[in-house]
């Protein structure tokens, strides 16, 4: 399914804590069609006063709610939930049936990497992002100090 590709690319963000609303607010600003699906109105409170996008209030793995995001007009589906389970099945429904061309997804548990690199589906762990930036700041120091 080969799909258009445009400066304003449509994103989906499933997801609006901290993450998912810092990232559409950061996507807004950069002038990119955005739709954020999240189960809890009061989620989307997170998101600035000039996020242009639209939200859904609706729960992600229910088929209607991706259709209602129009999924299938998607160029990016990004999964911020803070479940790894939710996140690796709204990945794979994006990209498996809807033919979504680039899908990532949040992960938390960073041994979960393997499966989804198998999927074809991109990931950021923020636990190995830390954990190299923490040693990156300790091999730093002690390299300061010699």
């Amino acid at each position: 399914m080969k799909r258009n590709r445009s400066k304003d690319e449509y994103i989906i963000i499933v997801g609006c804590g901290r993450l998912g609303s810092h990232l559409a607010n950061l996507l807004s600003k950069s002038r990119k069609s955005v739709v954020v699906i999240d189960k809890e109105e009061k989620s989307f409170g997170r998101l600035s006063e000039d996020f242009s996008g639209f939200t859904i209030e609706a729960d992600a793995i229910e088929i209607d709610t991706l259709l209602q995001a129009k999924i299938d007009k998607a160029d990016v589906v990004v999964t911020t939930t803070n479940d790894d389970n939710t996140n690796i099945m709204i990945a794979q429904i994006a990209k498996s049936i809807y033919g979504v061309p680039k899908v990532i997804a949040r992960l938390f548990e960073p041994s979960r990497q393997k499966v989804y690199e198998e999927l074809e589906i991109e990931t950021l762990c923020p636990t190995v992002l830390s954990a190299i930036e923490f040693k990156n700041i300790i091999v730093e120091q002690e390299v300061g100090e010699k």
